[in-house]
């Protein structure tokens, strides 16, 4: 996943100005495919991964490669991000990918499928699309550094808006700061595996916005102490305090400690 993330990143941010992004909704024909899915799936196992390849490999991935092979091209399911060096080249490429699926009983879905202009520091012309989602990240212009530390605006991703929701509800239905049975070592042995997915996962480009979402799991976990320790009830400050205290007595209890607050801790050693 992570070379599919970086290979989106990599040709979004050189060559080529415009991608398609889009998924394939079946229509027709596709009945039968699904029907052969059901079929191989007595025989494989998940009807819906048997369904993908033959839905996608055989109309899209030897199509594109045989037919249109200058298009970088990169395909998780039916979700696809194609990319172009040109509008042009682009809007020719949508028209010959609906005839396409079309001959194959296939059609794009009318609400994923665009085109987006990958607007950043060198490329500034105004397009009505200039952002778009794939596999839970956000890719669109910001503020990033170079190697020599230089601050420019460009194209790449970061963990979407719709992926952080997901995670803000995951983290909510944990109802941590009524969990007052649980001490602290446990309550971080409960959430450490799916903060730590999330990290390896999201953490690997640009990761700032997963950062300043983690950080907010801290206000649960002072609602939690206030809720245990009388002596911290009614008290904000003073739970944080405390919390801030074990934080630095254990800086790797909780998986968002160690990935949010590291280079902190690494700037007061130096």
């Amino acid at each position: 996943m992570t070379r599919r993330m970086q290979s989106v990143g990599a040709h979004c941010g050189k060559s080529a100005r415009w991608v398609l992004c889009g998924g394939a909704s079946t229509r027709g024909q596709a009945g039968s495919v699904r029907a052969l899915a059901r079929k191989r799936q007595q025989q494989r196992g998940s009807a819906k991964a048997t369904a993908s390849r033959l839905v996608s490999t055989y109309p899209f991935d030897r199509w594109v490669q045989t037919e249109h092979p200058e298009v970088p091209f990169e395909r998780y399911a039916d979700d696809v991000v194609c990319h172009c060096r040109t509008k042009q080249q682009a809007e020719r490429f949508l028209s010959a990918l609906r005839e396409r699926l079309t001959a194959c009983g296939l059609s794009l879905h009318p609400e994923k499928t665009r085109l987006v202009y990958c607007k950043d520091g060198r490329r500034r012309e105004e397009h009505t699309h200039t952002k778009f989602d794939f596999l839970g990240f956000s890719f669109h212009a910001r503020t990033v550094q170079d190697r020599e530390g230089n601050l420019f605006t460009g194209f790449g991703p970061a963990v979407s808006q719709k992926a952080l929701t997901r995670m803000s509800q995951a983290i909510r239905s944990l109802s941590l700061n009524r969990s007052t049975s649980l001490t602290l070592p446990e309550l971080a042995r409960r959430i450490n595996p799916m903060v730590r997915g999330w990290v390896n996962y999201y953490g690997a480009f640009y990761p700032e916005p997963l950062k300043r979402f983690l950080v907010r799991i801290d206000l649960r976990l002072g609602g939690w102490a206030r809720n245990k320790y009388k002596r911290l009830r009614g008290h904000k400050r003073r739970s944080w305090a405390w919390l801030k205290r074990c934080r630095e007595s254990l800086p790797q209890l909780f998986a968002h400690w160690d990935f949010c607050f590291e280079e902190r801790r690494t700037r007061g050693a130096v």
